[in-house]
């Protein structure tokens, strides 16, 4: 343990250049380890779940790394975060309520080419924030779509309907 001290350095900031750049590679092998448990939807379908525990891990992280955090304390707190995180994915896969509390749930925008302006209030979703999201979706016209939703994550997912074009 006293080697694995001398490795990393001191928790008070004061690590020398060869310590900092062992941290570093400790801490992105952990960060591997933490992505690996946390599974590929952690960073692949942004929630604002997901949000947070990425910008927790990488706060812990960026703290143990310059020292500003006891290093072992930082791998600690990052390691319960991620698995808690793992552990509520696995719970909203079981309880839909859970699903409802921590990812949220659609809503829907347009519906047979006719917009849901009270919806897209409710989530500051502009006019202009509508149209790019039916053109992402490679979608002209408004008339054109079947069913737009504002998903969890923030993006406007697109059905278009069946006799267009």
């Amino acid at each position: 343990m006293e080697t694995l001290r001398i490795l990393i350095g001191p928790d008070t900031g004061d690590a020398t250049v060869a310590q900092l750049c062992a941290r570093a590679v400790i801490l992105f092998l952990f960060g591997v380890v933490c992505i690996r448990i946390a599974g590929r939807r952690t960073f692949s379908q942004i929630t604002p779940l997901d949000i947070i525990v990425a910008i927790i891990v990488g706060s812990n992280l960026s703290r143990a790394m310059t020292g500003k955090a006891p290093f072992f304390g930082g791998l600690a707190a990052t390691l319960v975060v991620v698995v808690l995180h793992r552990l509520i994915a696995m719970a909203t896969l079981r309880w839909s309520a859970l699903t409802q509390l921590f990812k949220g749930a659609p809503v829907r925008l347009v519906q047979d080419g006719i917009v849901d302006r009270p919806a897209m209030r409710r989530h500051a979703i502009s006019q202009a924030d509508l149209e790019e999201g039916l053109r992402m979706e490679q979608v002209e016209a408004i008339e054109d779509v079947r069913l737009a939703t504002l998903e969890a994550g923030g993006k406007i997912s697109v059905v278009r309907r069946r006799d267009v074009r």
